[in-house]
């Protein structure tokens, strides 16, 4: 059985992707919780991640680190991560690889954390990544989304890389109206997202920086 090294899920978006993921598509895996920015967690972190950073998942002897590269591991064995449509496929790659790697002022600035229920103002910057997100979520619907409530019709592996994005909509106030707005309840809605924020929630651990009015930290 796999096994999923996470961060805390109030705070971890990275972690969040491939375990919405492997709940939503019925992958067993036993997960494994490291609590972040605490003495020892830079030494629990390397004992089971090459990088030091979560998620990290564990396939018997083999150890694949990133969300990403979990994702493509997945997908070689198992069916149905990716959308079966070839355009489609490309697309949803393409829309997953720039969550992965861009919107950084997004991240910043509204910052994971299921504890906020605020209406914050975003800076030009954020408003111009919030846009750049919209436009995506409408395109996937628009050409892509029939036959399901996803960007591809299906859950698949690029609805997995846009739920953080929904959590960090749901605590910033950030409503988007028509195809996009139906999309972020129907992701704010999975199961696996209602156990996560659940899950969350029960959690004790408060982290300087990521909760508000306490000091900056650097985000994992």
């Amino acid at each position: 059985m796999y096994t999923l090294y996470i961060g805390n899920k109030n705070y971890s978006s990275w972690s969040l992707r491939p375990w919405v993921l492997m709940k939503t598509a019925g992958i067993p895996f036993r997960e494994e919780r490291i609590t972040l920015y605490q003495a020892q967690s830079p030494q629990r972190l390397l004992a089971v991640s090459p990088a030091g950073k979560v998620p990290c998942l564990h396939d018997d002897a083999t150890v694949i680190w990133d969300s990403l590269a979990i994702v493509e591991y997945l997908a070689e064995r198992h069916a149905g991560i990716w959308p079966t449509d070839a355009t489609a496929r490309a697309w949803a790659r393409s829309a997953s690889a720039e969550m992965h790697s861009g919107f950084a002022r997004l991240r910043d600035e509204f910052g994971m954390n299921l504890r906020i229920a605020i209406h914050k103002q975003p800076s030009a910057q954020v408003a111009a990544e919030i846009a750049r997100i919209v436009a995506l979520w409408n395109e996937g619907r628009s050409r892509f989304g029939r036959g399901g409530d996803f960007l591809c019709g299906a859950f698949s592996a690029v609805d997995a890389f846009w739920c953080p994005v929904a959590f960090r909509f749901r605590s910033y106030g950030v409503a988007p109206e028509g195809a996009p707005g139906d999309y972020l309840r129907a992701l704010l809605a999975l199961p696996a997202m209602r156990e996560w924020s659940e899950s969350g929630a029960r959690e004790t651990e408060r982290i300087p920086g990521l909760d508000p009015f306490e000091p900056q930290a650097q985000q994992q």
